[in-house]
């Protein structure tokens, strides 16, 4: 089945070129023209990946991505942001955007990201070998499903991001290791850019606001003043 995209972009043309050149590749695309009808779809409609625009009329796309994150919907979400507004890209990552494309942007890119992110979703919602041994780490009431991308706490399950996973398991996967902001940003979202370190900081935040029994205390998502972060040992 073909995966379904969502774009939420006013400026027309874009919107058009956008969605001619994802069904070329045999995706089925859904077009938004402004950020209210794009909230909408979003919440009621499964998507497979959303594409935001920063800049719409009505709800802006930092505000979608926002009520999105908090209404639980863990759909990737590939953000489109003016190149000259670092601070919105910076924010949007903050907020619980998975990647950003700046504009002008090149077609090969796009579908690059497109399918880089939707490849993420497969291996998310594939089903382990039932034939293979389980492929977990176990902290205390804490287990992480590697195969799965599952998460479980005390016996339930907890919802998160596919970044949220992927910086949960990179940090479970050395615990006691430290690692500074700058590691952590190469490692999970692949990038260095000086003033990105703050995207980080706030999915370590949500990660301890849905694992820990007190995020103001944490037992495993810990800072080490100065450096950086670590996992429980």
């Amino acid at each position: 089945m073909a995966e379904n995209i969502l774009v939420i972009e006013d400026q027309e043309e874009i919107n058009e070129l956008i969605a001619l050149n994802l069904e070329t590749l045999n995706y089925t695309v859904t077009r938004a023209l402004d950020g209210d009808i794009g909230l909408n779809l979003s919440l009621n409609t499964r998507f497979d990946l959303i594409i935001l625009d920063v800049m719409l009329p009505g709800i802006d796309g930092l505000q979608i991505c926002q009520k999105l994150r908090s209404a639980g919907v863990l759909t990737p979400i590939l953000m489109l942001t003016a190149k000259k507004s670092e601070a919105d890209r910076v924010v949007g990552l903050e907020v619980g955007a998975d990647d950003y494309l700046t504009k002008p942007f090149s077609v090969r890119e796009l579908q690059a990201r497109v399918r880089a992110l939707l490849r993420r979703v497969a291996f998310n919602t594939q089903e382990t070998n039932p034939t293979a041994g389980p492929d977990q780490l176990v902290f205390g009431d804490l287990s992480i499903n590697k195969n799965k991308h599952v998460v479980t706490l005390a016996d339930e399950e907890i919802k998160l991001t596919a970044k949220e996973f992927d910086l949960l398991l990179y940090l479970a996967s050395s615990p006691g290791q430290v690692f500074s902001r700058d590691q952590l940003l190469s490692a999970v979202w692949g990038y260095h850019h000086s003033g990105y370190e703050h995207t980080v900081n706030s999915h370590i935040n949500r990660l301890r606001a849905k694992l820990e029994p007190n995020a103001s205390e944490p037992r495993y998502v810990l800072t080490v003043w100065g450096v950086g972060y670590k996992f429980y040992e």
